[in-house]
């Protein structure tokens, strides 16, 4: 009999890089109103700190894919663990904000592998039922970082703007236990190149796979653009919230991510995936056309917890949709089109943000957002049956 996935080693260790994914981003934004006035840079500006980290996984992610396919996954996740670490430290060093993108770019090369490859062990180790709730839980386990990591970033930010980025060098304990504890099956993909490619490219021309594709794109710019790179400027404006404040407002859409994932394989036996990635877009359209005219911050916060509950159902079940669409001998570079798509999504919702809110201002940046969720709303009503793995 199996033991119970939440007493799996292997899913622990899986746990702990999916909590250095996401440090990159969530821990420092909270202070981005401070790193603006110290570095005397514009809202803009600041918010190239996201784009210029996630856009090496934009170039990078699908070669190292294809390299964790032939040569193993841990030879490209213990090192990116490493640079990740070592090169987010060294962002906390820097006082010039030309320097400061520099090492958010190298660190960015190191985080281009972490939020493919841990999907990809997921897929590895599970199957069926057990990979749908493991890839609840582990949404759960990433949505304790992004609740905990605005807090913390908030409130080192209090002591100074640069405080957030030492916590990096957590990443370099985890590439130890990564490479001293994880047990993974290995995959013997094709020997010839031509053919190995050919029969991914072959997999992934399937019409519901490439709308989870456009799916995690749009999703990731909504969140990294409107809501981690915006909506700290409408704390501060509307309610004059600190660093720690809104680290704490931010934190609150991770309780209702990590409560939705964590029951994800339950609510994926009654409504399917398909449907469940629906209706997180729905709830998208409605947090995002409400927030900019929140009348008091009790009311926002509630706002933000709905947001976190269409991430929660959102976000895993379409993982779990691309990560049961192909066998194991091509799964990292399955995976890795999807993480280096999920890095578009993040490097251009700053980008797509910003320039919604130098045209039209801060309101607008919402209401775009708003919009584009809705347009994907309905290309998913149109392609995407309730019930939508596809396993091959």
């Amino acid at each position: 009999m199996r033991p119970p996935l939440l007493r799996d080693p292997n899913l622990h260790v899986v746990f702990s890089v999916t909590l250095m994914a996401m440090l990159g981003v969530s821990s420092i934004t909270p202070a981005f109103p401070q790193i603006s006035q110290a570095l005397d840079v514009t809202p803009q500006a600041v918010g190239l700190l996201i784009s210029v980290f996630t856009l090496p996984g934009v170039v990078l992610t699908p070669f190292l894919g294809i390299l964790a396919d032939r040569v193993g996954r841990k030879a490209i996740l213990v090192p990116s663990l490493f640079l990740f670490g070592i090169a987010g430290a060294a962002c906390g060093l820097a006082r010039d904000f030309d320097v400061l993108m520099g090492l958010r770019l190298l660190q960015g090369v190191g985080a281009a592998a972490l939020g493919s490859l841990n999907l990809t062990i997921i897929g590895d180790l599970y199957e069926g039922h057990r990979r749908t709730t493991a890839m609840g839980y582990n949404a759960s386990a990433l949505s304790v970082g992004t609740a905990v990591y605005p807090a913390i970033g908030g409130a080192l930010a209090i002591i100074a703007w640069y405080m957030p980025f030492f916590l990096s060098i957590l990443a370099v304990p985890v590439g130890l236990i990564v490479l001293f504890v994880l047990d993974i099956p290995e995959h013997h993909p094709p020997s010839d190149l031509k053919a190995y490619l050919t029969g991914a490219l072959r997999m992934m021309k399937n019409r519901v796979v490439l709308a989870m594709f456009a799916a995690g794109v749009v999703t990731f710019i909504l969140i990294y653009g409107a809501f981690l790179t915006y909506l700290p400027f409408v704390l501060e404006g509307s309610f004059r919230a600190d660093s720690f404040g809104i680290g704490l407002a931010i934190a609150a859409a991770s309780v209702t991510t990590a409560v939705a994932a964590f029951y994800l394989g339950r609510l994926v036996r009654t409504w399917g995936e398909g449907r469940l990635v629906k209706a997180g877009f729905l709830l998208y359209v409605v947090t995002l056309l409400a927030m900019p005219f929140a009348p008091r911050l009790g009311v926002l916060v509630l706002i933000i917890m709905v947001f976190g509950l269409g991430n929660g159902i959102n976000i895993p079940s379409f993982l779990t949709i691309v990560a049961g669409s192909t066998p194991g001998e091509f799964r990292a570079v399955f995976m890795s089109v999807n993480g280096m798509l999920l890095r578009l999504g993040q490097t251009l919702g700053p980008l797509i943000a910003g320039a919604a809110y130098a045209g039209l201002g801060l309101t607008a940046v919402f209401l775009v957002s708003a919009a584009l969720a809705a347009a994907t709303l309905v290309g998913l009503v149109l392609l995407v049956p309730d019930r939508a793995v596809q396993r091959v």
